[in-house]
């Protein structure tokens, strides 16, 4: 019999996590479930944790490195359950994370993607929650207008979500061509195709890490590549239109960090200014130094349990 959920881990050099994330997993509440484990080429010792679990559960298997689009697409492929559940190597489920997925997606049947709340550790001993743009209270409900509910946290993340299996290859999968935001794009396509819906328990822990400067041009061009992407989509939808306008904004600054003027030019003639707050555009128009010294503010204030952005 298939199980109800797949659970989809891309591996690659998490040896100081995925113990710890692996265990999270096998102590849920909630316990129809495979673990499919694609081991992206990794170099240290994260192979020799997961074989050492020997869990019935846990299915491994390899691949040369290509990239978490491709690890993630291969292992659903080869997975038997009805519903993906995803999670990254380095994040942490608590125990009802997929019996609270489970209540959703029962009351929710015809939804395509199913969410659950969640915290994000900045730092050690900084948690914050995750913070979106529509109202709930305790109950599970369908999101009315995803776009515009989406542009502060992401209310899916690669860790918090599940999804039926047939739809996401009916949509597309995961864009092997993008090296970031693969996760983004897909929840774009969700949200072109079908209905949201979200739980408001809180059940995951995001172990918020970028180890990508500000300034990483290859990075900043896939990002470009995403939001071009839909542009045609964006004409006859605001929402998105407004959403994109977000991803907009955020990439003009990192191509201004990076000296590359003409492109955050491009994206900000681009941009309805009505989309952005009055922060937004003020930082907007800051000149790359003021930009270094805010993040390096923000980044004290990180370190300091503070945490502001450009959304208050």
């Amino acid at each position: 019999m298939s199980p109800f959920f797949s659970v989809i881990i891309p591996l690659y050099n998490k040896e100081k996590y995925i113990l710890k994330t692996l265990k999270t997993v096998l102590n849920q509440s909630f316990q129809d479930f495979e673990i499919i484990i694609v081991n992206d080429g990794s170099t240290d010792n994260s192979v020799d944790i997961v074989n050492n679990l020997a869990n019935d559960k846990i299915k491994l298997i390899h691949q040369e490195k290509q990239g978490v689009s491709v690890a993630r697409n291969n292992a659903i492929k080869l997975s038997k359950g009805n519903y993906i559940a995803t999670l990254d190597a380095d994040d942490l489920w608590r125990n009802n994370h997929l019996e609270a997925l489970k209540q959703t997606i029962t009351k929710y049947k015809d939804a395509i993607l199913f969410c659950n709340n969640y915290e994000i550790k900045r730092n050690d001993g900084f948690i914050t929650p995750a913070r979106f743009n529509f109202k709930y209270d305790t109950d599970c409900l369908l999101i009315d207008n995803f776009f515009e509910a989406n542009v502060i946290n992401y209310i899916p993340h690669s860790s918090s979500v599940a999804f039926k299996k047939e739809v996401f290859f009916k949509i597309g999968a995961y864009n092997n061509s993008l090296i970031t935001g693969q996760d983004i794009d897909l929840w774009i396509r969700f949200g072109l195709n079908g209905k949201i819906a979200f739980n408001p328990t809180v059940t995951m822990l995001y172990n918020f890490y970028d180890p990508n400067s500000l300034s990483n041009s290859n990075l900043n061009d896939n990002r470009l590549y995403l939001i071009n992407q839909y542009k045609e989509n964006e004409k006859n939808n605001p929402d998105l239109k407004r959403y994109l306008d977000i991803k907009r904004y955020a990439l003009a600054i990192r191509y201004r960090f990076n000296k590359d003027y003409d492109k955050a030019q491009m994206l900000i003639k681009n941009i309805d200014k009505n989309h952005l707050n009055i922060k937004q555009r003020l930082i907007l128009q800051c000149p790359r130094f003021i930009l270094i010294v805010l993040k390096r503010f923000q980044d004290l204030l990180i370190k300091n349990k503070i945490y502001l952005s450009a959304f208050k």
